[in-house]
């Protein structure tokens, strides 16, 4: 194997490496934001029950 093609294939190992590395990065990012927009909708699933909760003491409250 001649050096030109030995410093080729490790520019290419070095790409692919440094490829991967920014994909993890940007998959752990993407996991924290996942997280993040999880916990959004829980919060507002309970703030929109709890309406939902009002509303309900409210048509009772009325028909009483």
């Amino acid at each position: 194997m001649s050096i030109e093609l030995f410093n080729q294939l490790e520019q290419k190992v070095t790409s692919a490496v440094e490829a991967l590395e920014l994909m993890r990065m940007e998959a752990e990012e993407l996991r924290e934001e996942n997280a993040r927009l999880k916990q959004e909708r829980e919060e507002w699933e309970r703030r929109l029950s709890s309406l939902l909760g009002k509303f309900e003491e409210v048509e009772t409250t009325a028909t009483s």
